[in-house]
């Protein structure tokens, strides 16, 4: 009987590597980590920008360096939907312009957080 050697470089049945058992947990729990991040981004976003309506409706100094900020904060946010709507009242004005990107923020995040959650 014959035992044939098998080729230098090629492994035999005893030495092959295993599969990494805890392959599949871990990418799960990075998507869950990545699905977690671009929610919390979404909705930072979307909060920067209801803060921003709230203050102004409710009349904040606008001199206020932490007023400044948000307003300043909401504009890069909102700055593609800025004038879509342009209403004779200012507080409806500043409601419709910058809540629309905040409805937009939350259902993009949301959805690819849930897209990423079940890859």
């Amino acid at each position: 009987m014959s035992h044939i050697e098998p080729n230098p470089g090629q492994y035999t049945h005893d030495d092959r590597p295993q599969p990494d058992p805890y392959r599949h947990e871990r990418r799960r729990s990075t998507a869950r980590r990545t699905a977690l991040t671009v929610q919390t981004v979404a909705d930072v976003a979307a909060g920067v920008l209801v803060l921003w309506i709230a203050l102004h409706l409710l009349g904040a100094n606008e001199t206020n360096v932490f007023v400044e900020f948000v307003r300043d904060s909401a504009d890069i946010l909102s700055w593609w939907s800025q004038d879509i709507f342009t209403m004779d009242t200012e507080g409806l004005r500043v409601l419709l312009n910058n809540g629309l990107p905040a409805v937009i923020y939350l259902a993009v995040g949301h959805g690819l957080a849930a897209r990423l959650n079940r890859a």
